[in-house]
């Protein structure tokens, strides 16, 4: 068969059997191509992008590939350094050797999130009932009004208002369907993340990098700005109102705004073919400094490495799934009312929070194996707590394009005023600060209707870079963290979380009392540990106090998360720790002490036991004694009422306080 070349060199034409191995080409390719690095050979199917090394392609024939009679591959490749090249260029095999090194390709190592793998093992396609006005077949027939639709169906999104094309659905819209016949493009990833920034070294290699020199080849192309056909995530999901009560808390009783991690774990999303939802176990607070109408903190916090260690050893394993702040301000005519600020006649979200968001989503990036990078986008949420047009608090959640996280890694633009305004920066040529910025576009329908093209510089709309992300609560929330009632962290002076305050909780509901359940013991108190221990703050403290070690730890995370609370046996393999054990000798001696002396009230006043000095236990206790005659050498004492001395004298007065006995 024949197969086209073209590189630098120019256009050149080769004849090969089906079966040839891809280092015949690449022998082919080295002939024509003076001194050619082999190991920077690169093949494609397209004048620019789906760059592969032929390096990585080792031990593949022409045929495998999905290459047939007159396909046209790109090529592409760095030179050598004089003194190299004619060894390199005579030795075919060099290849073989840096194949060694290179046998996984990028994509083929990345390790997807759980969801990802539910989705690729399913076919996604859209189930259809039979049509009872154009179905004329039997029950186990088929037809084209009943065939299951393709998951990426603009008609059925567009009858129920799905916007955007989840990632999967987009991923198979993208990727040719594989058969025999195909190109090399269908074993590739189809996805390429974007960049705008200028290739360092050229291409080429002919002239000095930017800012000293460009060309055609590194330069990145015009940027057409428009709005994203798929999302990362379809669904924000709360698991429980109270969680976001619990963090509206600090708000209702300072006035300040709060920010918050979201940590979560990723499900299938049902309502939208081949959907993704995030769903929210917990809100995690980092340091801050709040102000009536913003916030400050810094980006990342020094606890987060082990925050999300701790996360990810739960029985369901949890990640940061996104943030959460609030912009709540209160009405001047009603202050039990908020003010409507983000509505389509103002802004969504201002460019300063897209900027923001651009920047966390791009530190995050999702592990694809549909990326010759072996990550693509990111699945990280913008969630907003702010007022409605009733006056309530209600959620919103965006997300922000690649285009955005890509202009934002290349410093092309910054916030505005204007929150509803992006200013696009101006290009600077300065060694250590040289910014490339290409022209940029955008499209939007005038007075007339008609589709216009407008030059993005010097500003543009935010919207351009929004995706927009639905968001509720499950009907019957069952959410993984039972308990929300602990100090939440980073709340100075309105919620102090001290080792001393756990304990006395602990103290109060007897836990040193609960054992393995082979013993038996209260299963109302087993239970309200069970409950207790499940929440995040306390767990997020314990890990701080040094009670607990690593592996306890883990241990008291699985325990708090355990699917089933009411089961015998769920505090077991806690109560048997080093770290627990430890927990419970301080909180017996935190318990309120019993009376050391004396004879303990009546069982009728047993609950107010701790609310009783014990020098009333003592008294009432020699009064009793008193009372029945008392042992001989108690003879003749009598204890004032008043001051409790024991009198040995025989007089009417006591001898301390002077009052009557």
């Amino acid at each position: 068969m024949l197969i086209r070349v073209r590189h630098k060199e120019g256009n050149f034409r080769f004849e090969f059997q089906p079966t040839s191995d891809i280092s015949d080409l690449l022998a082919k390719i080295l002939e024509t191509a003076s001194d050619a690095d082999p190991s920077t050979v690169t093949i494609s199917n397209q004048p620019r992008g789906n760059e592969v090394l032929v390096s990585t392609l080792k031990g593949k024939t022409l045929q495998s590939l999905g290459l047939k009679h007159g396909d046209l591959l790109f090529v592409s490749y760095k030179e050598q350094p004089v003194s190299e090249a004619p060894a390199a260029t005579t030795s075919t095999n060099a290849p073989a050797s840096d194949g060694q090194d290179t046998s996984k390709r990028t994509w083929e190592v990345a390790e997807e999130d759980t969801v990802d793998k539910y989705w690729r093992a399913q076919e996604g396609k859209i189930p259809r009932g039979r049509d009872s006005r154009f179905c004329k077949h039997g029950a186990n027939a088929m037809c084209d009004y009943c065939m299951p639709l393709e998951p990426y169906d603009a008609a059925y999104h567009k009858e129920h208002n799905i916007k955007h094309l989840s990632y999967h659905a987009y991923l198979q819209k993208i990727t040719p369907k594989a058969s025999s016949s195909a190109s090399v493009t269908s074993i590739l990833p189809p996805l390429n993340p974007p960049s705008y920034k200028v290739k360092d070294p050229c291409p080429t290699g002919g002239h000095q990098p930017w800012p000293a020199g460009i060309c055609t080849a590194c330069q990145p192309s015009a940027i057409t700005l428009q709005s994203q056909p798929f999302r990362m995530v379809d669904h924000l999901e709360i698991a429980s109102p109270d969680i976001v009560d619990r963090f509206l808390q600090a708000w209702r009783a300072t006035g300040l705004q709060r920010f918050g991690w979201l940590i979560g774990h990723y499900e299938p999303y049902p309502d939208v073919p081949m959907g993704i939802k995030a769903v929210v176990e917990a809100i995690h607070e980092p340091p801050q400094q709040g102000e009536v109408d913003g916030l400050s903190l810094g980006v990342p916090w020094e606890d987060e490495p082990r925050i999300r260690a701790l996360a990810a050893q739960s029985t369901t394993p949890l990640q940061i799934v996104g943030y959460i702040f609030t912009d709540l301000e209160p009405t001047e005519e009603d202050r039990t009312k908020l003010r409507y600020k983000r509505h389509p006649q103002s802004f969504f979200l201002s460019s300063l929070e897209v900027l923001f968001a651009a920047h966390v989503q791009h530190a995050n990036p999702t592990p694809s194996r549909a990326s010759f990078t072996g990550a693509f986008g990111s699945r990280m949420v913008t969630a907003v707590l702010t007022g409605t047009e009733e006056g309530g608090i209600d959620v919103s959640a965006y997300q922000v394009s690649e285009q955005a996280c890509a202009m934002v890694d290349a410093d092309m633009i910054e916030a505005s005023v204007d929150p509803n305004i992006v200013r696009v920066k101006e290009e600077d040529r300065e060694v250590g600060s040289a910014r490339y910025v290409p022209d940029v576009f955008f499209r939007y329908k005038n007075e007339y209707g008609l589709d216009v093209q407008k030059n993005a510089k010097p500003c543009f709309p935010v919207e351009y870079l929004l995706v927009n992300v639905s968001h509720g609560f499950p009907q019957n929330p069952a959410p993984l963290f039972r308990s929300t009632k602990y100090k939440i962290e980073n709340r100075p002076g309105l919620e102090d979380q001290s080792i001393e305050g756990v304990l006395r909780q602990l103290a109060e509901m007897e836990a040193y009392d609960v054992s393995e359940s082979k013993y038996g013991g209260d299963a109302q108190k087993r239970l309200a540990l069970a409950r207790f221990i499940s929440d995040w703050h306390l767990i997020a403290f314990l890990g701080t106090s040094g009670l607990i070690n690593e592996n306890d730890l883990r241990v008291l995370v699985r325990t708090a998360t355990a699917s089933d609370e009411e089961k015998a046996d769920v505090l077991d393999e806690l109560v048997q720790t080093e770290g627990w054990l430890t927990l419970m000798t301080f909180a017996r001696e935190a318990a309120p002490k019993r009376p050391s002396g004396g004879q303990l009230p009546s069982s009728s006043h047993a609950p107010m036991d701790t609310d009783i000095p014990p020098e009333v236990f003592d008294q009432i206790a020699r009064e009793e004694e008193a009372a029945r005659g008392g042992s001989s050498s108690a003879a003749g004492v009598r204890v004032c009422p008043h001051c409790t001395f024991e009198n040995a004298h025989g007089g009417s007065d006591c001898e301390v306080c002077g009052l009557p006995l």
